[in-house]
């Protein structure tokens, strides 16, 4: 971690840097443009940037959503004991707002509905953002129950919250076993003998990637968490100084449904989130880390059984020379029944109307799945493979599925950076720094 003191001579504080970009003569670039600059051989240098927008989209296990809003008329019942939304379990409380016909709730973003084994709480959220009303089936503490249709525009408090996003590095997986595994970390069995290889992880684009000291992101950052503006917290779970995530929250209200949603693995439903965050270049030794690019990043590659290390790639070895997003030719497709594709897909993106098969571009995650299982070669995109000796043996291993959005990531770093610069979103110090036990 460099030094800010080694730059005396030569530093920016975040409230000049804002000063910068009000009056327009900030130079605000994404993580992409930067890294597009070190391929190209160019030098970049502390004068030629002021804010860097930086982002990941991925799976995000550690999610929950506070909910109230008004379900009955005031002395309808006593108490909620059990509530179901659209499924999915919820937690009445921890206020019970008894007798006021009002619900506060707390629902997991990997809770799993009671009803379809293929909806969780992240394909409840990203419905709620999009306007749908969602069915709230109430038991009360008196044995009754009811239901209501509530959209998130009748709930007048709805937040998001993260108790441990954006991992500044993830892992890869494989198989070593003979057996198929149910996993979180593929939306099929996971095949063994090392047939396959999945990862998380947006490299060069993730917001501590590029700042791994938490030199500007803290405790009071402001951020866009789904498209929406909210603030840091601190280090979530799991959080260590070697590989340290977030914690944060922003209002349901304000985010958008193509940043947020669910993902179906073989171990179940999860959620999908998106982060994006400024980072102010306060001082020239935070170069060092803003201008890695893939190749210089770690990626360990692990057993997914028992997480095991086998051997160290690159995110380079991962995202170097591939496609970001999934092609469809529906040309190629031979109309098979069952569509292969249709019952693979963890986003339900591929569905079949008639004789059709439909892509459907807004929900598909770009996770590449439905490349290898496609028999027609319809769905197209480079998703490469990695060399990797274990057991003293060297394997080339196929990527089939990848649990982070590298395309999505761009455009939210893109996102932001219209919005730094249009004024719409301010850059903050923290409030306090984080710290780690």
């Amino acid at each position: 971690m460099s030094d800010a003191s080694e730059f005396s001579g030569k530093c920016r504080t975040v409230p000049e840097i804002q000063v910068k970009i009000d009056s327009g003569e900030a130079v605000v670039l994404t993580a992409a443009e930067i890294s597009e600059k070190v391929r190209a051989g160019e030098e970049v240098r502390f004068e030629d940037v002021d804010v860097v927008t930086t982002a990941t989209r991925g799976i995000m296990s550690g999610t929950y959503a506070v909910l109230s809003f008004r379900v009955s008329e005031p002395d309808s019942f006593v108490r909620a004991s059990e509530v179901l939304l659209n499924g999915v379990p919820a937690v009445p409380g921890p206020c019970p707002n008894e007798r006021l016909g009002v619900l506060d709730l707390i629902v997991l973003g990997t809770a799993h509905s009671e009803t379809d084994p293929r909806y969780g709480g992240g394909h409840l959220f990203r419905e709620l953002v999009e306007g749908k009303s969602i069915r709230v089936d109430v038991t009360t503490s008196n044995g009754d129950s009811f239901t209501a249709y509530i959209p998130l525009a009748e709930m007048p408090f709805a937040r998001l919250y993260s108790t441990r996003h954006a991992f500044k590095n993830y892992k890869a997986f494989v198989n070593p076993g003979k057996e198929s595994l149910n996993t979180i970390f593929h939306a099929l069995p996971f095949e063994g003998e090392f047939k396959e290889m999945t990862f998380c992880g947006c490299g060069e684009l993730n917001p501590i990637e590029n700042d791994p000291g938490l030199e500007t992101i803290g405790i009071g950052t402001r951020v866009l968490l789904n498209g929406a503006e909210g603030f840091v917290t601190g280090s979530g779970t799991r959080s260590s100084p070697e590989n340290p995530n977030l914690a944060g929250f922003a209002d349901l209200h304000g985010m958008k449904p193509g940043y947020m949603g669910g993902f179906v693995t073989s171990g179940g439903p999860e959620i999908i989130n998106t982060w994006a965050v400024p980072i102010p270049v306060l001082h020239p030794g935070m170069l060092e880390n803003i201008l890695k690019v893939d190749r210089e990043i770690p990626l360990q590659l692990v057993d997914v059984a028992g997480r095991l290390p086998l051997c160290e790639i690159s995110y380079g070895d991962v995202w170097d020379d591939t496609d970001f997003t999934v092609r469809y030719d529906p040309e190629k497709c031979l109309g098979c029944e069952p569509c292969p594709v249709e019952e693979a897909c963890p986003m339900g993106a591929i569905t079949r109307k008639g004789d059709r098969t439909v892509h459907n571009r807004h929900l598909c995650f770009n996770c590449g799945l439905c490349v290898s299982r496609c028999k027609g070669g319809a769905f197209v995109a480079r998703l490469g493979s990695v060399s990797c000796t274990t057991g003293g043996c060297m394997r080339e291993i196929n990527i089939t599925l990848r649990q982070s959005d590298r395309a999505r990531a761009v455009k939210a770093a893109e996102e932001l950076k219209k919005k730094v610069l249009s004024g719409k979103f301010r850059i903050t110090e923290p409030v306090e720094k984080i710290r780690f036990l």
